[in-house]
C-alpha cells in the first residue's frame, strides 16, 4: 500500500504519466482484490463464524487445560470482551465450560449477524474513495498529456 501511495505522490510531483498509469493500474488491482475478497466473504459467511468458534473452542480449550497459555487466555478474554460477556473467565469445570462455549457460539452468531450491514458500509465508503482516486488519478494523466512542455 505504501508503495502504491508513493506511485501516486511521486508521479503527480513528477507530472510522469507511466507513474500515473501505473499507480491506476495498481488502483484497480486493488479494487478488483476488495471486491473479490467482500464477495467471498459475503458468500463464505457461515464458514468464517464456523471458524472463528473453532478457532475459539481452542483457544478456550488450551486456556482451561494449561495454566501457562497466557496467548490463548489472551484470545478468550478478548473473545468475551468483542461479544459482551464480561471478562476472560477459565472454567474448570467441563459442564460450566460447556455452556458458556455454547453462549460464546450464540452470541459470535450474532455479531456476525448484527454486525454484516457494518463491514458492508465500510466496504462500500472504501470503494467509493477508491474509485474518486482512479478517476482523479486518470484526470491528471491526461491533463499532463493535455498540457504544453515549458
Amino acid at each position: 500500500m505504501m508503495f502504491v501511495g508513493f506511485l501516486g505522490c511521486y508521479g503527480a510531483i513528477q507530472e510522469s504519466q507511466c507513474l500515473l498509469g501505473t499507480f491506476f493500474t495498481c488502483l484497480v488491482i486493488l479494487f478488483a482484490c476488495e471486491v473479490a475478497a467482500g464477495i467471498w466473504g459475503f458468500v463464505n459467511k457461515d464458514q468464517i463464524a464456523k471458524d472463528v468458534k473453532q478457532f475459539y473452542d481452542q483457544a478456550l480449550q488450551q486456556a482451561v487445560v494449561d495454566d501457562d497459555a497466557n496467548n490463548a487466555k489472551a484470545v478468550v478474554k478478548t473473545f468475551h470482551e468483542t461479544v459482551r460477556e464480561g471478562t476472560a473467565r477459565t472454567a474448570r469445570s467441563v459442564s460450566t465450560s460447556i455452556l458458556k462455549r455454547e453462549d460464546c457460539h450464540q452470541k459470535i452468531d450474532d455479531l456476525f449477524s448484527g454486525k454484516l450491514y457494518l463491514i458492508g458500509i465500510a466496504a462500500i465508503v472504501v470503494a467509493v474513495i477508491m474509485i474518486f482516486e482512479m478517476i482523479l488519478s486518470m484526470v491528471l494523466c491526461c491533463g499532463i498529456r493535455n498540457s504544453s512542455v515549458y
